[in-house]
């Protein structure tokens, strides 16, 4: 239909005293114009009203996953995509007697086509890793290092096809062929993004580091929270709110401590010393264990203890009149007693974990 229109506008055009050559160069370029006038109108149209009701659409839906797609412009693609694919398409319909000029257009559209595809796979990998950040495996398992490795991978391919657009290449084994001869060259130029892949995966199979634990890495100067586990990079919030940056790789390569057994548990370990003088230690005297007595902590270890020793004197005749025969209880085994149950009784202290009291050798 436009060709015939366009010849009938040409011998009109000639029926006017025009030249064939000012008719077809007037009528083709005419006709151009109202085709990047059109293509402009289709914008508008998908950008105020395509888009809008899609919007409004995902507004309107009780799941949240086309929110989020709609959020991070996914389906701005349309108003981008469809007035491209208009000036593509009808170009060399339109220009069809400037062939050079035919092919530099359709080269440069269809590289903008292939580029907003790109742009609109970025946005919907985008969507999606901050879909997956709302479930709770979130926590334990990050895919930011997947999603970054699949962005290369996809912006690789897709500059291959630009390139063989824009150049004319009908194979584009060609360039992935020329690519091999700097095989070198690019692992030493994306040797971190590698490594640091590597490491993500380690990390994400053996379950050895998720956002939120709490590590320490004395050689990066990092001891706080894990904040963001990227492909190359781990951030690390540190207790002073500084943050550290540690290569993913290294977290392989080299050890540090996770905090995260400590923190599930429900307990943490807690160490003090008491410093007590040699010269106070001294066997219990009645007075002093009548004393204890009274004492509730210690009151039932003081029973039960003086009651097994008496019947341990007494099945070996031993002579108690003197202290050091036998066996006697001393004032700092009644206060170790003591200090156990004082910490037993506290509210804070974890009575279900590893509970130790002893006497160290004197400093």
């Amino acid at each position: 239909m436009i060709p015939q229109l366009k010849t009938s506008i040409i011998e009109w055009l000639i029926g006017l005293n025009l030249s064939e050559d000012a008719a077809k160069l007037i009528t083709d370029f005419s006709f151009f114009a109202g085709l990047l006038i059109l293509s402009a109108i289709s914008y508008i149209i998908a950008k105020k009203v395509l888009i809008s009701i899609i919007k409004k659409l995902t507004q309107k839906s009780k799941t949240k996953w086309d929110d989020i797609f709609a959020e991070k412009g996914v389906f701005n693609i349309l108003s981008y995509f469809i007035p491209l694919y208009i000036l593509y398409t009808f170009t060399p319909i339109t220009l069809s007697n400037y062939p050079v000029f035919v092919s530099g257009a359709e080269a440069i559209f269809s590289a903008l086509m292939i580029l907003t595809i790109l742009i609109s796979i970025n946005a919907a990998l985008n969507a999606a890793a901050e879909i997956y950040n709302g479930f709770a495996i979130a926590k334990t398992r990050s895919i930011k290092g997947y999603v970054q490795v699949i962005k290369i991978v996809v912006f690789t391919i897709g500059a291959i096809l630009i390139l063989t657009n824009l150049f004319g290449i009908d194979n584009p084994a060609g360039i992935v062929g020329g690519l091999g001869a700097f095989s070198a060259v690019l692992l030493l130029v994306f040797k971190d993004p590698i490594l640091g892949f590597v490491g993500g995966i380690q990390l994400s199979a053996n379950n050895m580091l998720s956002p939120g634990d709490w590590i320490s890495m004395p050689e990066y100067n990092a001891d706080g929270t894990v904040i963001d586990i990227a492909l190359t990079t781990v951030k690390v919030q540190n207790w002073d709110k500084t943050i550290s940056t540690i290569p993913t790789y290294s977290l392989i390569s080299e050890s540090f401590r996770n905090w995260k057994g400590m923190d599930e548990s429900g307990g943490r370990r807690i160490k003090r010393h008491l410093f007590i003088d040699m010269k106070s230690i001294k066997f219990c005297t009645h007075e002093m264990l009548v004393k204890y007595e009274r004492i509730e902590y210690v009151k039932q270890y003081v029973e039960e203890t003086e009651k097994a020793l008496q019947e341990y004197n007494k099945s070996r005749n031993i002579d108690d009149s003197i202290l050091v025969n036998g066996r006697r209880q001393t004032n700092i085994g009644v206060f170790r007693a003591y200090l156990r149950g004082y910490l037993h009784n506290h509210p804070k202290v974890h009575d279900d974990m590893t509970f130790l009291i002893r006497q160290l050798q004197p400093s």
